[in-house]
């Protein structure tokens, strides 16, 4: 899953899609995970990446992971695939 190239990221947690004029915010864990989207970076290497910065076991992970990306997608800021 990767975010659209339009969204901007600010370095405070706010997503801004210009194609709709709507801005959303996140919270630190959702800010470092767009973060590893927009680099690309596979599922493994976000869950790595999350796992090593916060205290996560990998079922919880996973389940809040695909919680926040179908909200993502339901608010059209990840690319189509």
């Amino acid at each position: 899953m990767k975010i659209r190239k339009n969204i901007a990221v600010s370095d405070t947690g706010f997503l801004f899609n210009p194609s709709t004029g709507d801005s959303y915010s996140v919270n630190p864990i959702g800010m470092d995970i767009v973060r590893l989207m927009k680099q690309n970076k596979e599922l493994n290497e976000i869950k790595q990446a999350i796992m090593s910065e916060y205290v996560c076991d990998e079922a919880t992970f996973e389940k809040d992971y695909y919680d926040f990306s179908m909200v993502l997608r339901n608010y059209k800021l990840l690319e189509d695939e």
